[in-house]
Parts: C-alpha cells; structure tokens; sequence
C-alpha cells in the first residue's frame, strides 16, 4: 500500500484512461505512445477489462467527493477500437456511482473508425470528441499516415462531416510540428473551416535517445530526471523549433485577436488571458505545480502523467491499491511539488514566470544562460509569444474586470487601423463556435 500525503488526501485529482493502451490503428511517425507496447508483454489484444473499468469508475466517483460534476478523458492510443459497446458499458457504469450528478466524457481520436453509430451514440450520451489532425492535407499527412504508409486526411475528414451530421460536440488537436510550424496561418484557417470552435495547439518535443536509453530499449529519451539534464538535446527531426513554435502562436494570435475572439477559442490564448487575470491556470502545463492529471492504463497501473509513462512513475496498479491512495501517495504529491521546485533561479526572475510557471517539465532540458539546468526547451518561443500579446492580455483582462466582453478588443484594433469592425456575434443567433446553443448562453457567456 502507497504511503500517502496527509495534506494532499481530497485534493482534486484528474484520470485520463488509455483503455486500449498504446494500441492504434494509425502509424504516426511522431507518436510518443507507440513504443509504450514493449511495458505490456501480455499477449492478446489491449482492452480494459470490465472488473477494472467498474473498479476504477466507482472509486474515481468516490473519490471526487466535492466535485459538483464529473469528467472523464478517454484516450489512446486508438480509443474506438474498442468499439461503442465498451462505452456503453462505462457510461451505465458512470450513472450507477455518479450519485446523481452530472457526467462530462471527452474522447479523443483519430476519427478514422467513426461511422453513424458511433456518432449517434456520442451525440446521445454528450461527448465532447477531440479531433487529432495537423492541417490541410500536406501538413496532415507529413507525419499522420496509416500502417500501410497511406493518407489519412480523407478518413478524418470523413468523420468529422459523420460528427457534424449527427450534432456531436467536437474541438482539435492539432500537434505543432517541425512542418506545420511553417504554415500558422494555413492551419488556423483550416481548423476554422473544419468548424471547430475550440483549438489545442500542442508542441511536439521529442529527444533522441542516449545509448543508456536505447539500451533500456526506448526510441525516444525518457523525461529529464533529478534536477533535470542540461545541454543542447538532440531533438528528433519532426520536433518544433523553438523560435518557430514562437512565431506560430503569433501570427495565429494577431489573426484571432482582429476577427475571432469570442468566436473561437484557441486553449492556449485561455489559458494566457487567465494568467492575466491572476485565475488559475486551465491547463497543466501553466500551473505552479502538477501532479493532478494521472494515467490508468489498460491492465490497471497508474502512472504519474500522460508524458511520464515509465516504470520510476509507476504509482501502482488498481488490483493492489486504491485509486486515490495512489493519486494522493506521498511520491506522486512530491511529483507534483518538484515542478516549482527545480525552477531554475532565471525563471524565477522571469518576468513571464505568472503566466509560463516554467512549462511542462518533460521538455526541462536545457541549460539557463546562468549554467544552471532545468530551462525549458521552448523558452525562447514562449517569451516571444507572451511578449507579443502582452498589450491586448492587458486590454482584455481590463475590458472582463470591467464586466465587458474581451470581444470588443475587435472593434478596438479596427478603430485603430482604420478599418470596418467585424460584426460582433447575435446574442439570440447559434454561437459561432459550433456548440448548437445560443451564442448568449456559450461563449456569450463566457
């Protein structure tokens, strides 16, 4: 049994479940996850078995005591090879232990396996789909390719126009590449013209392995451990650039800040007018500290992250230990704790530090301009972008505290570079983003 942190015990923790663990039916040639099917030896397909899925359902309800709603995030892997009947199962395993309260399912995928009864069953039951695809075809298809070497693009495209058809509520994901970072604009307008109303933009960083990795038997170098690896990390060929990652979020920035706000919403451009408005972080990777987002994975054993699926991060397995022991153990808090405490002495003079909090920790891996280790590998972008957007972060965090939608922000760019402002959204009309409410009850709202 764990040993757990008294003062951590009913903290709000989070789970997303692999269910079918690393299995997929793509071949991704960035795919982080892929390499992860050499920790499961078992033979015979990956599946969450249903003694587990109720297991970890009914302690997770449990453990969320004070939470007026509950969310669960379904990933992969593929999640759909399983088909609809597994979370058929595991929505009427959601009701039984909710306690009456109200339950949130995200389900990211690729869309390739999507047909009318998976879309049919997602709008039914209120799932919000992520959508994983990099841009227009080109973009897509430079990394995105099937098993057999083949496009991608179509098959995604057609479940999302399947997602669309049945009024499933979608957003994407896209990953920022070494490719697509080239093409910011191509991107945004594409994802816009997909009708997605919500846009993650994740940076891909990814390390070549060390010999001592490669003799562990990974193709990828593991996170920074300790007080984190300084240097200039071989990064492999599909990784971001840093500057390039930078100019990416600006250029979508200045696009969005004259015709989108309020229309779309871009997680990252949240997540920074949060900052600027002293709220809490949405997103794990801007918070002072972590360790509240785990990994259940199909055979049962929890992992400390999404991005730290290694055997040291092994919190336990479900069969031997509680899931919340496992979330509040003593390790996992100091997890959590190690990511404001090994903030390299530059950072914490940074004058972004409110907003960037050091980023995540798996990209720590640089050494600071002081010799010290532990600088994110995406600094230099992300100073560039809080830089930039700093003027209008100001302005919008002042048009909310005065009860006023950031929206106006438009209008106020267009005055200024004597322009006709866009029109701004109907309180009455659909919202733009795609929702099927009214834009006063969605993003009105907000």
């Amino acid at each position: 049994m764990p040993a757990t942190e008294p003062k951590a015990r009913g903290r709000p923790f989070h789970v997303m479940v692999k269910p079918v663990g690393p299995a997929c039916n793509l071949d991704c040639r960035y795919c982080f996850y892929l390499e992860k099917a050499w920790l499961f030896p078992a033979g015979g397909p990956a599946r969450l078995p249903d003694d587990l899925l109720e297991c970890f359902i009914r302690q997770y309800c449990a453990a969320q005591a004070g939470a007026p709603e509950l969310h669960f995030a379904w990933q992969g892997g593929e999640p759909t090879l399983l088909g609809v009947d597994f979370f058929r199962r595991a929505v009427a395993l959601q009701r039984q232990y909710a306690g009456g309260r109200p339950v949130r399912n995200a389900l990211q995928t690729n869309a390739t396996l999507l047909d009318d009864a998976w879309c049919a069953f997602l709008a039914e039951n209120h799932f919000l789909c992520g959508v994983s695809v990099d841009g227009p075809r080109e973009l897509n298809d430079a990394y995105r390719l099937t098993r057999d070497g083949a496009s991608t693009f179509a098959g995604v495209l057609r479940g999302v126009e399947l997602l669309k058809k049945h009024g499933a509520e979608f957003n994407t994901l896209t990953v920022v590449n070494r490719r697509n970072a080239q093409q910011p604009r191509e991107v945004y307008r594409f994802l816009k013209e997909l009708g997605s109303g919500f846009l993650q933009f994740i940076p891909l960083v990814e390390r070549r392995p060390d010999a001592a990795a490669q003799a562990a038997g990974w193709t990828l170098a593991p996170p920074p451990a300790g007080a984190a690896a300084g240097g200039r990390a071989a990064v492999t060929d599909w990784s971001v650039r840093p500057e390039d990652y930078g100019l990416f979020l600006t250029t979508i920035f200045d696009e969005w800040v004259r015709h989108d706000v309020g229309r779309v919403h871009v997680q990252l451009f949240d997540a920074t007018l949060a900052a600027w408005l002293h709220l809490d972080s949405p997103v794990c990777v801007f918070a002072p500290e972590c360790g509240n987002a785990l990994i259940l994975e199909h055979n049962g054993d929890v992992y400390a992250c999404d991005h730290y699926v290694y055997p040291v991060y092994r919190r336990g397995n479900l069969r031997d230990a509680p899931l919340a022991d496992l979330a509040w153990s003593a390790e996992q808090v100091q997890f959590g704790r190690d990511k404001a405490a090994r903030l390299p002495a530059g950072c914490r003079r940074c004058d972004f530090l409110f907003a960037c909090h050091g980023a995540c920790p798996k990209h720590r891996f640089l050494t600071s301009p002081d010799g010290e280790p532990g600088l994110n590998y995406l600094c230099a972008g992300l100073k560039h972008f809080f830089a930039h957007v700093t003027l209008d972060m100001d302005v919008m965090a002042q048009l909310l505290n005065l009860g006023r939608p950031a929206a106006e922000i438009m209008a106020m760019i267009a005055h200024e570079e004597g322009r006709p402002a866009a029109a701004p959204p109907v309180r009455n009309a659909p919202c733009p983003c795609g929702s099927g409410k009214k834009y006063k009850h969605c993003c009105g709202a907000t």
